[in-house]
């Protein structure tokens, strides 16, 4: 069999497939098989040369799609802005309709899933030092007040990212509500008032 001149471009495929795929139809309705169908042309042999399973692909998609609209590195761009204002990007941004956000809501489901968590644990440790360097940097420039940044990143990391989720912790609309509101009312006597009146109003049209 001649090898495949060009494999960046067959797992190109093969995630666009995928992502269609998961959006469409969700993740744990879709199967190797229509994603193998959705390939245009290529193999079985061609899925499992680059991916071992279905949950390789969807961790490969996430990190891709994580890095392609990166809210940390457009944050850092604008240079006008200090620490404080640059983690308020972040947020806002964590509101858009891009196909990461939209693949993070489709990945709810998976939730119940140990494995899926595990996931969940590791992405969420790499993303405390991200928060932790814009937070030193409002440190400095003294948007934000606080001796911890460290503790603060991971403790902002776990509100944001464990306690609000609802298939972790089963909550009502005004439950979730009322949880968003804790977490302002936490960061914000902790020196970090990351939480404005328009992310506020943001989170109210995605309730």
């Amino acid at each position: 069999m001649p090898r495949n001149k060009y494999p960046e471009e067959t797992v190109q495929k093969i995630l666009d497939a995928s992502l269609k795929l998961f959006l469409e139809k969700g993740y744990e309705e879709t199967t190797v098989l229509d994603i193998i169908s959705e390939m245009g042309g290529l193999t079985r042999g061609a899925f499992y040369h680059h991916f071992k399973s279905k949950e390789e692909v969807f961790d490969a998609l996430c990190e891709k799609l994580f890095y392609e609209t990166n809210p940390f590195e457009k944050a850092k761009r604008h240079k006008e802005l200090n620490g404080l204002e640059k983690l308020k990007i972040v947020l806002k941004t964590s509101f858009d309709e891009t196909e990461h956000h939209q693949l993070s809501m489709a990945s709810m489901q998976l939730m119940e899933s140990p494995a899926f968590l595990k996931k969940l644990v590791e992405s969420n440790q790499e993303l405390a030092p991200m928060y932790q360097e814009l937070i030193e940097e409002g440190i400095k420039d003294g948007s934000i007040k606080t001796e911890h940044a460290k503790l603060l990143a991971e403790l902002f990391v776990l509100l944001t990212n464990f306690w609000s989720i609802p298939t972790i912790y089963p909550m009502t609309t005004e439950e979730t509500w009322e949880k968003f509101l804790m977490i302002k009312e936490i960061t914000d006597k902790l020196g970090l008032p990351v939480i404005d009146d328009e992310i506020v109003e943001l989170c109210k049209e995605n309730a």
